[in-house]
């Protein structure tokens, strides 16, 4: 019996050692990674506060770099406020910065001068310039919004591109979508395929049916 407790003891304890270290940490002090209080190959349930630059796997809760960037090898959820916020998993949240960068799904607010999400959005982009890989569910704000795949909300700005189809509204001096459906609001307006109506001074609709161009306004439905 003394043998096996012997053997036993030790290995619990090695075992619970190894669970406390894999544990996520509730606080995260770092003036540029790699001198933070917490590896970079951990992960943050609370708080992360860095000066220039900060670097963990999963975080939940909220990150604030006051001169820099906060940044995530895996999945993030909750609010990162920085001049630049990166996470190469999904987001849930919000993102504010100068630049935003998510590599996964988004889900929540990305507000900015350039917000990037290579994944799909259900929420805002709210920027200068928006960019979406993904799925659009929601809305992007902003100067120059590109989504470069299905849409279904609204694109608001100076210039709207949508490469694929766009069910929603584009409102904006130039607005441009591979198929639209519904309603695009603007001085140039142009579609490959329409099923919907244009309004501006130029309105093109690639599929003809019933006009290929008008003035004012076109239709097709």
């Amino acid at each position: 019996m003394k043998k096996v407790l012997f053997l036993v003891v030790p290995l619990l304890l090695c075992a619970i050692g190894i669970a406390q270290a894999g544990e996520a940490k509730f606080l995260q002090l770092s003036v540029f990674n790699p001198i933070q209080m917490v590896p970079e190959d951990e992960s943050i349930e609370g708080i992360r506060l860095d000066l220039f630059y900060t670097l963990n796997r999963n975080v939940t809760g909220f990150s604030l770099s006051l001169f820099g960037v906060n940044a995530a090898t895996g999945d993030v959820k909750g609010v990162e406020w920085g001049l630049g916020n990166w996470a190469e998993g999904f987001f849930h949240g919000w993102q504010s910065g100068i630049f935003n960068f998510t590599r996964g799904r988004f889900v929540g607010l990305q507000s900015g001068t350039i917000n990037i999400t290579e994944g799909d959005l259900t929420g805002v982009q709210w920027g200068l310039v928006n960019w979406l890989e993904g799925y659009l569910h929601g809305a992007q704000l902003g100067a120059v919004n590109i989504s470069k795949s299905e849409c279904i909300g609204a694109n608001l700005g100076i210039v709207n591109y949508a490469e694929g189809s766009f069910r929603g509204f584009q409102g904006g001096i130039v607005n441009s979508a591979g198929e639209m459906h519904g309603l695009q609001l603007g001085l140039v307006n142009y579609t490959k395929s329409l099923d919907g109506l244009q309004i501006g001074l130029a309105n093109y609709n690639g599929n003809k049916k019933p006009l290929e161009f008008m003035i004012f306004v076109n239709w097709s439905f």
